[in-house]
């Protein structure tokens, strides 16, 4: 709703619930609406491929899945950096609007059947950098729209500086405390 309400008109482009894998549906006529679709009417899903329509430009926008090839689960340790260079702003950014509506956020290898982590604490180390670059510079202009909606609609405006605070210790802990966190999120 909130997402559809803010840019359905001036983007021509709304959220809708998919079944198994998100993706990014560009319209197919001159007066069509884009599809920004997410998983299982996950929340999360739902976040995360927001955060990549926040941060792609015109041209992308108008591509199916912004016109990125998508390596599925199973990567080598090659693509799997890859992705993981790719990945740090849209995690950063659902990291950010996952706080704004009280929602807890995991940092997501997408790699279970691969070899998982290429460079882990190095990832959320980058998330949590360019989390606190947006915070601090702003985010994109869309990102921050939402952003906004978020926190007004949830009424977390005055805690989310506080709560990405904590929450960063969590998401990206000095490497000597990754082992003990990934013991605790594993129970």
């Amino acid at each position: 709703m909130l997402f559809n309400d803010l840019f359905r008109e001036k983007y021509r482009t709304i959220l809708v619930k998919g079944s198994d894998e998100p993706e990014y549906l560009p319209a197919n006529e001159p007066d069509g609406v884009a599809q920004v679709v997410f998983a299982h009417g996950y929340y999360a899903s739902a976040l995360h491929e927001i955060s990549h329509w926040c941060i792609a430009g015109e041209r992308r926008r108008a591509l199916h899945d912004y016109g990125y090839w998508y390596c599925p689960d199973g990567r080598s340790p090659e693509q799997q950096r890859a992705f993981e260079q790719v990945e740090v702003k849209p995690q950063a950014l659902e990291w950010l609007f996952s706080m704004a509506a009280g929602f807890r956020f995991h940092i997501s290898l997408d790699n279970l059947s691969g070899d998982g982590a290429a460079d882990e604490s190095g990832f959320r180390s980058k998330v949590r950098e360019q989390a606190g670059l947006y915070l601090s510079t702003g985010l994109p202009r869309r990102a921050g729209q939402f952003f906004d909606a978020l926190t007004t609609f949830y009424g977390t405006t005055d805690t989310v500086l506080e709560s990405w605070q904590q929450d960063a210790r969590r998401i990206a802990p000095v490497s000597s405390a990754l082992n003990t966190l990934r013991k605790i999120e594993t129970v």
